[in-house]
């Protein structure tokens, strides 16, 4: 099963409401985190591979472009 990573740049002042709306979509297994500093950004780590699916409906306000996610599988198995 691959896992999904979901990236998003926050629109200014949206951040904190971006990880709220996050939060409530993806699955406890999920790993979400925000940026450090530079620019408001959110990352999702979901093994499950669901997390494109659940935030596919982020709220345009919320974000400055468009999500992106990509599926990865485990270096080890190949």
């Amino acid at each position: 099963m691959p896992v999904t990573m979901w990236e998003v740049r926050a629109a200014p002042g949206r951040l904190d409401e971006l990880r709220n709306w996050v939060l409530t979509r993806v699955d406890e297994t999920a790993q979400v985190y925000r940026s450090a500093g530079g620019e408001p950004r959110l990352v999702v780590i979901d093994p499950t591979g669901s997390a494109a699916h659940q935030l596919a409906d982020v709220p345009g306000e919320l974000v400055a472009r468009p999500a992106h996610a990509w599926d990865f599988e485990s270096a080890r198995n190949v």
